[in-house]
């Protein structure tokens, strides 16, 4: 699907118990494949920097149902600096468009100390429109969200399925490579977050799979969740 110059993805969100996600995963098993890149078991670590503006949009809009709204995040991969990606992701109803850039270890921290004319001097445009929100709408890190993702993929229809487990806030620092933060988990109860992303078409096997019909979609936004708890801390 397009809107105006953009390809967009359906994201479908759903909470789910344990005895579902144990039940599904059989199922995907032996019809997808894993996404072999992480270094836990069952899956991989990611930690992600979003910013909001001052008048908190990103939250606001999210909680107001606004049809077309924008966030910013960096994003790791356990805990290392192999790959430091800055993501703009829009949403557009249930569809999603996300604009992704490397940026290195020694920018991120220039981010984080308010240094931020690199971002204009690199000709890259996602950097040079990162500078103008931070510049017009003050722009800032507001908070660290946390856990365990196990992946699986299908080409047909680049299908993706995400198993987001153990959600948790960092509570007193900005910095994502900081390994000593302390955390805060979101769900008292062994909940997780099953995503389902793919383009024009979700093939009908994988449908049957995961038994779409029968589960509750979800508004869950795991930055609201997490900005929610911390906003509660402070």
């Amino acid at each position: 699907m397009k809107y105006g110059e953009k390809s967009l993805r359906h994201e479908l969100k759903y909470f789910i118990n344990m005895h579902e996600y144990r039940y599904l995963k059989e199922r995907l098993l032996g019809s997808l494949k894993r996404d072999q890149h992480g270094l836990i078991d069952d899956g991989y670590h990611i930690r992600s920097l979003y910013f909001d503006d001052v008048y908190n949009s990103a939250f606001n809009e999210k909680e107001l149902g606004v049809f077309k709204r924008k966030k910013y995040r960096i994003r790791i991969y356990n805990i290392t600096d192999q790959s430091i990606k800055l993501e703009k992701k829009s949403k557009y109803g249930m569809y999603i468009n996300k604009d992704t850039i490397n940026i290195t270890k020694n920018e991120f921290y220039k981010l984080l100390e308010g240094k931020n004319e690199f971002l204009i001097q690199s000709n890259r445009r996602m950097l040079e429109e990162f500078y103008v929100e931070i510049k017009t709408k003050l722009l800032k890190p507001v908070v660290i969200v946390d856990y365990e993702r196990e992946a699986y993929i299908l080409e047909a229809g680049n299908v993706r399925i995400t198993f987001d487990k153990n959600l948790s806030v960092g509570i007193n620092s900005f910095d994502i490579f900081d390994k000593n933060i302390a955390m805060k988990t979101i769900f008292d109860k062994p909940i997780m977050i099953m995503e389902v992303k793919y383009d024009s078409f979700l093939p009908n096997h994988v449908r049957n799979l995961l038994q779409i019909d029968h589960h509750n979609i979800s508004a869950a936004s795991k930055y609201v969740m997490c900005k929610k708890m911390i906003d509660h801390y402070k």
